[in-house]
């Protein structure tokens, strides 16, 4: 059974940010959390954007939240929920929503559930900075950040709206160490945990990975050239498969490098980028649309960073989208950036931060830029030897189909007056269609061609390494004949040694029995002249 949460009376603020005097109440009913006044400030929200591509503040109602920074913020279910941050040194541990709808502010009171048939209790969630939310279904998973009491391992924890209450994971294998600052992505299944701060602000860049499946904890070895220990960078995933990691900090500098990570392979690389050159910076937020980063705020050790970035992540191209007056809100160091899509338009919206003062402040840009890669299979060949329709043949029959259902509607007689309308929302629709079957196309080709580029680029260092081993084995060869050429020449010298030695037993054979003779001659008398001579 749900757990039925009472009243919360919470303060509320016209749009110009002044309390007034009656509160918003926030309930949880049924499992859902309802709005029981207010629920309908504003009809048009982020829709009333019209300009492309310009940061717009937008005027919210509801008792505005504590001004914060490196806090965590993302988007469920047409609200963004945002969880602590930091406050002139002070961790937070509130709970506040953004409705999109409405565009108003509420806070939540949040309950510990320790296990499913354990009743919850009231609890304040655990005051922290530096921490990484991740949307996972309609939960929301919260993982490392700073707090008042570290500690010594990593611990995830699960947020569910609709309850309004907290709960503990239960992880296996070996936990990555507490951090802040750090980056965690989602990757398919899988959470990428890359750097951060330690414990006695000993920096980071070991990589960690929970499989949400059956939330196991790995740590994986590498190939290639790791980024530096670094924290408050922004990390991102690319087409499930590559982890980008941009820019960030250390205790002396501030980096502008990007780096790729290779999921499959796990082998890092730094490509070359086009476009633009980025400032270093530290403490800045991205989100992603298709296969485009954006990146805004942050800073270095010289100023606060103004301009608003975009990466290509097919091409590693750098843009700039637009750019800000300085200590403007989403130029800001530790503030939060969230992607929410309305009617096939995506708003970037950016809160708090700090610029030398700290901000509660939300800020929108409406984005030109449209994703051209949308992330989904085409399905494969059907069973029975059918080959499946090609997106592109499709896309023309369904063009002829609007073309004979316009004709059908303007035959019919009472439809007139709605041709042109109905005309318009079929249209609208078929290109819709079409224009996804297309972008289908063009995202297996973009696969395709990175596929090929993997390929000819492990086939030319195979052929490197194969050109290398074969002048290696050319170099064993010549050294190889060049000790057999010595072998044979000690060999030769052998032989003449022996010979010699032969001849210096013979010699020396000679020379003892010639000595022996002449010993045998010396000892006998002579009988001729001399002394004996004279007395014979």
């Amino acid at each position: 059974m749900a757990a039925v949460q009472g009243p919360v009376p919470v303060g509320t603020a016209s749009r110009n940010g002044i309390a007034s005097e009656e509160p918003k109440v926030v309930v949880a009913e049924n499992g859902k959390t309802v709005d029981v006044q207010d629920k309908e400030v504003s009809t048009e929200g982020l829709c009333s954007i019209s300009a492309y591509d310009q940061w717009m503040p937008l005027s919210v109602s509801g008792q505005l939240p504590r001004p914060r920074y490196k806090h965590g913020a993302v988007v469920v279910q047409q609200k963004m929920y945002v969880f602590g941050g930091n406050h002139n040194g002070r961790y937070l541990g509130d709970i506040q929503v953004l409705d999109f709808k409405s565009l108003s502010w509420s806070k939540l009171e949040a309950k510990s559930q320790s296990g499913p048939s354990e009743s919850a209790e009231a609890v304040s969630f655990a005051a922290c900075a530096g921490h990484s939310l991740i949307p996972w279904g309609n939960k929301i998973l919260c993982l490392a950040g700073h707090t008042r009491e570290p500690t010594e391992s990593l611990s995830v924890e699960e947020f569910d709206p609709q309850t309004c209450t907290w709960s503990t994971l239960r992880t296996y294998g070996s936990s990555p160490s507490s951090r802040g600052g750090q980056s965690v992505t989602l990757v398919g299944d899988t959470l990428v945990v890359f750097g951060g701060e330690g414990h006695g602000r000993s920096l980071l860049n070991d990589l960690h990975i929970l499989d949400l499946e059956t939330m196991t904890w790995d740590e994986f070895a590498t190939t290639g050239t790791p980024p530096s220990p670094r924290s408050e960078h922004a990390a991102a995933c690319f087409a499930e498969q590559y982890l980008l990691i941009f820019g960030g900090g250390s205790h002396s500098t501030c980096f502008s490098d990007l780096h790729v990570l290779d999921t499959q392979t796990m082998e890092w690389s730094r490509p070359e980028h086009q476009g633009v050159t980025p400032e270093p910076r530290a403490g800045h937020a991205g989100v992603t649309i298709g296969e485009y980063w954006f990146i805004t705020g942050g800073g270095n050790s010289r100023k606060g960073v103004s301009d608003t970035l975009v990466l290509n992540m097919s091409t590693y191209e750098w843009s700039v989208v637009t750019g800000l007056e300085a200590r403007a809100p989403p130029t800001s160091e530790g503030s939060s950036l969230v992607m929410h899509t309305i009617n096939g338009e995506n708003f970037l919206v950016s809160f708090g931060g700090y610029s030398g003062r700290y901000s509660n402040q939300v800020y929108a840009l409406k984005a030109s830029l449209k994703s051209r890669v949308l992330f989904q299979q085409i399905n494969e060949a059907g069973t029975n030897g059918i080959a499946p329709i090609s997106p592109i043949s499709e896309a023309a029959n369904s063009s002829r189909k609007v073309i004979f259902e316009i004709e059908e509607l303007q035959d019919k007689p009472g439809n007139k007056a709605d041709t042109s309308k109905t005309t318009a929302q079929v249209v609208k629709g078929e290109r819709n269609q079409i224009e996804d079957k297309l972008n289908q196309e063009q995202y297996q080709s973009l696969r395709l061609k990175q596929e090929l580029a993997n390929v000819e680029r492990r086939n030319t260092e195979l052929t490197e390494e194969l050109h290398l081993v074969r002048d290696q084995l050319s170099a064993e060869q010549e050294r190889a004949s060049k000790l057999e050429n010595e072998v044979s020449e000690i060999q030769e010298r052998l032989q003449k040694m022996d010979v010699l030695e032969k001849e210096f037993k013979l010699l020396r054979g000679e020379i003892d029995s010639g000595s022996d003779t002449a010993v045998a001659s010396t000892d006998q008398p002579s009988r001729g002249g001399g002394f004996w001579r004279w007395n014979g």
